[in-house]
C-alpha cells in the first residue's frame, strides 16, 4: 500500500471504483425487547456522507490541521465523520462518551477542540464541562441542525476536495487511558491505517471473511483491526454499539462473523459465561486475542470450535503476532519483518533469553518509530529514548524468540518473594457459577515488604442473593496452589473498564476497603 492510499478519503475513493455498493460496515444495536437493530454503510454512503459532513465542517471553519471532538459510542455516523475529517485534513479527537467532569473538559480543552460532535445521551456530560466555551456542538439528533439534517441534505456540487496529502500528517488525537495522571494524546497519522495488510497476511484472511468488534471505536484496535481491515481490504465489517459478552455469539451468528478481536479482560469475561450446548455452533474460525491467559487458551480454542491468533501492541506502536499453531501457547508472538524485538535490564543491557526486562522495538531498518504525543515533547523523547520504542511493559522472550509478556511496569503482583500469575486465579474463579466476571489486581497492607501485595479478586457475583464468599474460597482452594489463593474478594456491581474493555484497577483500589461490608478475607 503506497503512502497516499493509506488516507482514508482515498481508500474510500478506490473502492467506490470498484464496489460502491458493498455495504462494509455494518453497525449493530439491541433494542429494549432484545432484537438487533442495524444500520449499513456501502463505500457510496460513506463517500456522500463524508462530503455532506466535510462540507459542514469547513464552513464551521475548520479548516486543515484543526480539531474537533467525537464524544460517542460506535455509531454509523462515526466513520462518516472519519471520512469527512479525512476529506478536510482536520484532526478529530474520539472521546469515550462515559467521560465526564474534569477529565472530560481536560480532554476537549487540552486537544484544542474547536467544536465536538456529541451522541444524545453524551449532551448533559459536554455542556456541563463547555457551559461557556464558544466552541459549537453538534448532536447526533434533533429537531434543529444536528448529524441526522446534514446528512439528509444534499451532497455538494461540486466536492469538497480531499485535503489530507501526507499520510504521515496526524488524523486523530488518540487519547491513552491516563493510569498515572492526565492522559497523554498520540498523534496518531494516517498512515497507521496500513496495518490492515499485515494483519491479512497473519490470519490468512479471506474475501468471505467478515470481522467483528464490539470494542469501542475510541480506541485504536476497533479503528485498525476492524473498521481498518474492513475499509481497505473490502470485507463486511460488524461493530456493535458497545461490547455485550452475552450477546456476542448471538451477534456472530446472525451476521456471519467468521473473526473478531478481544482485548485482556475481555477474554475471562467471555469465558467465564455459563458453558452452553451451542457454545461450538457458531461461524467464527479465529479471533485475534490480545492477553489470552495461557491457562485457558487450549479450552478456550476447543469450547468455541475456532483458532487463536495472539498479539501484542500498543496505540503508541510496536507489534507482535503468534499465528495460531505458530508459536508455543501463551506467546504474544514475534515482531513481523517491518520491525525488531529486544528486551531490555533497567541499565539498559540486552536481557538473555528467558530473562525478563521491557519489551522494546526498533525498526527494521535501524531507524527509531516515531511518537508523537501532543504538546508534550518531553514525554515524545522518553518513548523513544535510545533509539527505541519503550513499551513500559516487562516480559522475556525464548531461545527461539518468542515474546512473552509479564506485566505492565508497576503492575506485577509479588507475594512473599513470588509473582502470582493473575490470570490463573481469574480463570479459576471464571469457571464458577457464582462469579459473573472478574479481575484480578494487588493490594498493598500495612506491615508488608516493599513491593509485596496482597491479591484481590474483584467479582461480579452472577446473583447478589445467592453469592456465599466461602463456597468462592473453597472453590479456589481445590483448583489453585496456595500461593496464588486470593487474599480478599471484593464484590463489586461491575468491574469499571476502559473504552477497550481494559480494566481499571485504580477505581477498584480507590474503593477498597479491607473493614466494608463488600469485602471478604480468606
Amino acid at each position: 500500500m503506497n503512502s497516499e492510499d493509506a488516507i482514508l478519503a482515498n481508500q474510500i475513493r478506490v473502492w467506490l471504483k470498484k464496489k460502491p455498493d458493498l455495504d462494509v460496515l455494518t453497525f449493530v444495536d439491541i433494542d429494549a425487547d432484545g432484537n438487533f437493530v442495524d444500520e449499513r454503510r456501502t463505500y457510496q454512503q460513506l463517500w456522500d456522507n463524508g462530503q455532506k459532513l466535510a462540507a459542514w465542517l469547513k464552513a464551521k471553519g475548520i479548516q486543515k490541521g484543526d480539531t474537533f471532538g467525537m464524544v460517542m459510542m460506535n455509531h454509523a455516523e462515526f466513520a462518516d465523520l472519519m471520512v469527512a475529517s479525512s476529506i478536510v485534513g482536520s484532526i478529530f479527537v474520539p472521546i469515550d462518551p462515559r467521560i465526564k467532569g474534569d477529565k472530560l473538559k481536560f480532554m476537549l480543552n487540552f486537544a484544542d477542540c474547536k467544536g465536538a460532535v456529541v451522541a444524545n445521551y453524551a449532551l448533559d456530560f459536554v455542556g456541563e464541562v463547555w457551559a461557556k466555551s464558544e466552541s459549537w456542538v453538534l448532536p447526533l439528533e434533533g429537531d434543529g441542525e444536528s448529524v441526522a439534517s446534514i446528512l439528509a441534505g444534499p451532497t455538494p456540487n461540486p466536492e469538497v476536495a480531499i485535503e489530507s496529502t501526507d499520510s504521515m500528517d496526524p488524523a486523530q488525537l488518540l487519547y491513552t487511558s491516563g493510569t498515572t495522571g492526565d492522559p497523554k494524546a498520540i498523534m496518531a497519522a494516517h498512515a497507521r491505517f496500513g496495518t490492515a495488510p499485515i494483519i491479512q497476511q497473519v490470519m490468512n484472511l479471506r474475501e468471505d471473511d467478515r470481522p467483528y468488534t464490539g470494542l469501542s471505536l475510541t480506541h485504536a484496535n476497533a479503528q485498525l483491526i476492524t473498521l481498518g481491515c474492513s475499509i481497505y481490504l473490502g470485507l463486511r465489517g460488524v461493530i456493535s454499539r458497545k461490547f455485550t459478552k452475552s450477546r456476542l455469539w448471538d451477534v456472530a451468528r446472525a451476521y456471519g462473523c467468521t473473526w473478531f478481536n478481544l482485548l485482556g479482560g475481555m477474554t475471562t469475561a467471555i469465558y467465564a459465561e455459563p458453558r452452553k450446548d451451542s457454545d461450538a455452533d457458531n461461524p467464527v474460525r479465529m479471533i485475534l486475542s490480545a492477553g489470552m491467559p495461557a491457562a485457558i487458551w487450549e479450552d478456550f480454542e476447543r469450547r468455541f470450535d475456532l483458532k487463536l491468533t495472539e498479539f501484542y501492541g500498543a496505540a503508541e506502536g510496536g507489534l507482535t503476532f503468534n499465528p495460531s499453531g505458530a508459536g508455543p501457547i501463551g506467546s504474544c508472538g514475534q515482531a513481523p519483518a517491518m520491525l525488531e524485538l529486544k528486551i531490555f535490564d533497567d541499565d539498559g543491557n540486552e536481557c538473555a533469553p528467558g530473562e525478563p526486562g521491557e519489551i522494546c522495538f526498533k525498526n527494521s531498518d535501524g531507524t527509531s518509530p516515531v511518537v508523537k504525543y501532543f504538546k508534550n515533547p518531553e514525554a515524545s523523547e522518553r518513548k523513544t529514548v535510545g533509539g527505541w520504542l519503550r513499551m513500559g511493559d516487562v516480559g522475556h522472550v525464548d531461545e527461539n524468540g518468542w515474546l512473552y509478556f509479564h506485566y505492565r511496569k508497576g503492575g506485577g503482583i509479588r507475594r512473599n518473594g513470588d509473582f502470582v500469575n493473575p490470570a490463573f486465579v481469574e480463570k479459576a474463579l471464571s469457571q464458577n457459577d457464582m462469579v459473573d466476571d472478574v479481575f484480578v489486581y494487588g493490594v498493598a497492607m500495612p506491615g508488608m515488604a516493599p513491593g509485596e501485595k496482597e491479591v484481590v479478586a474483584a467479582i461480579v457475583p452472577s446473583s447478589m442473593d445467592d453469592f456465599d464468599a466461602g463456597a468462592v474460597f473453597d472453590a479456589c482452594r481445590k483448583n489453585l496452589a496456595a500461593s496464588f489463593m486470593p487474599t480478599f474478594l471484593q464484590v463489586v456491581e461491575q468491574i469499571p473498564k476502559t473504552a477497550s474493555e481494559k480494566p481499571q484497577e485504580r477505581f477498584l483500589l480507590d474503593a477498597f476497603d479491607a473493614e466494608a461490608p463488600n469485602i471478604y478475607r480468606i
